[in-house]
């Protein structure tokens, strides 16, 4: 049986993924980590946390966190980035820019294609560093 919670992709595996998939496990991860990040700074009251999380999670939020880390990303998870900006997504929420929003589904796609490739680690220490005032 696998164990979803600590699942470790192989680079063959992860390939056959499209971006689209990696992005929707991604705003999963991204999601959580952003729930935990209020919680943790004492955020945690009824409406106003979920407020909170939506302005997090937005495209636009998240187009802004992407140009955080975009210098601290190796070859390997720029390309995985460029791959999810360049996903054919077929529509764009009215609030934020197509650019904004190929920069979120990008930010998606990497952290999607970070967590099954099991590097929680890295996806800690960039979400630290997208999550810094």
């Amino acid at each position: 049986m696998e164990n979803y919670f600590d699942i470790t992709m192989t680079d063959d595996q992860l390939r056959t993924i499209s971006s689209i998939g990696l992005a929707h496990m991604g705003d999963a991860v991204f999601e959580i980590l952003v729930r935990t990040w209020l919680c943790a700074h004492g955020k945690a009251t009824g409406k106003g946390l979920h407020q909170a999380t939506i302005a997090l999670v937005r495209a636009e939020s998240q187009a802004e966190m992407a140009g955080r880390i975009l210098p601290l990303l190796t070859e390997e998870e720029a390309a995985v980035f460029r791959r999810g900006r360049n996903a054919q997504v077929h529509s764009v929420p009215p609030h934020a820019s197509r650019a904004q929003y190929g920069e979120a589904t990008a930010l998606e796609a990497l952290l999607g294609w970070l967590w099954l490739k099991g590097r929680k680690d890295r996806i800690n220490e960039l979400f630290c560093t997208m999550m810094e005032e």
